[in-house]
C-alpha cells in the first residue's frame, strides 16, 4: 500500500508514521511536510532509514500536493497549525494552512482517487462543556480561530464525501498524548 502523510513530522504524525513501519513495514510512506516550528528535522533522518520519502512542501500549494497525491492508496491528513493561543494572536496561518490547506488536497483526492482520506481533526470543534462528554451528534460551537478552522476543514471533508463521494473519514481526537 502507498501512503501519503501530511505532517508526517509534527508530534502526532511522527509517531503516526513509526507506528504504521513497525506494523506494515512493506508499506510505501510519503511524509510531505513544510518543517514549521511544529516539524521534528532528526525525523527526516530517521524516516530515510525506514524508506520514508520526504517532500518539504506546503499542503496550500497546488502543484506540491498533486505530486504528492499521485499513486496514493491513502492519505493520512495531519499537517495543521494547531496551537490555541498561537491562533488567537494570528489566526491568518491558521486559516489558510487548515481550511484552504485541507481544501487544496481534498481537490487533489477528488482527481487522484486514493481508497481513503482520512483527516485528523480535534475535539476542539464542540467548543466548551462543563460536564459529561461529546458525542458525534453534538453542534460544532468552536471558540477559537484554531477550532473554526478545524470545524471548517470537517465540513469540507463533509462536503466533499458528500459531493464528489471522496472516501473520507474524520476523526476528533482528544488530547492525543
Amino acid at each position: 500500500m502507498k501512503l501519503l502523510v501530511t505532517g508526517g513530522a509534527g508530534f502526532i504524525g511522527s509517531n503516526f508514521i513509526r507506528y504504521w513501519k513497525k506494523k506494515y513495514p512493506a508499506d510505501a510512506i510519503t511524509n510531505l511536510d513544510l518543517m514549521t516550528y511544529a516539524g521534528d528535522p532528526g525525523t527526516i533522518a530517521e524516516f530515510k532509514k525506514l524508506g520514508v520519502k520526504f517532500i518539504k512542501g506546503d499542503i496550500c500549494d497546488r502543484k506540491i500536493v498533486d505530486r504528492a497525491m499521485k499513486g496514493q492508496d491513502a492519505v493520512f491528513h495531519l499537517a495543521a497549525e494547531s496551537h490555541v493561543d498561537r491562533s488567537i494572536s494570528d489566526p491568518q496561518i491558521f486559516l489558510e494552512t487548515n481550511i484552504i490547506g485541507t481544501q487544496t488536497l481534498l481537490e487533489a483526492a477528488r482527481v487522484h482517487k486514493p481508497k481513503r482520506f482520512v483527516f485528523i481533526s480535534t475535539d476542539e470543534v464542540y467548543g466548551s462543556i462543563d460536564q459529561g462528554h461529546f458525542t458525534e451528534r453534538h453542534p460544532l460551537e468552536p471558540n477559537s480561530p484554531y477550532s473554526v478552522s478545524k470545524a471548517s476543514a470537517d465540513l469540507l471533508c463533509r462536503s466533499y464525501f458528500v459531493t464528489h463521494k471522496v472516501p473520507v473519514i474524520v476523526t476528533r481526537c482528544c488530547n492525543n498524548y
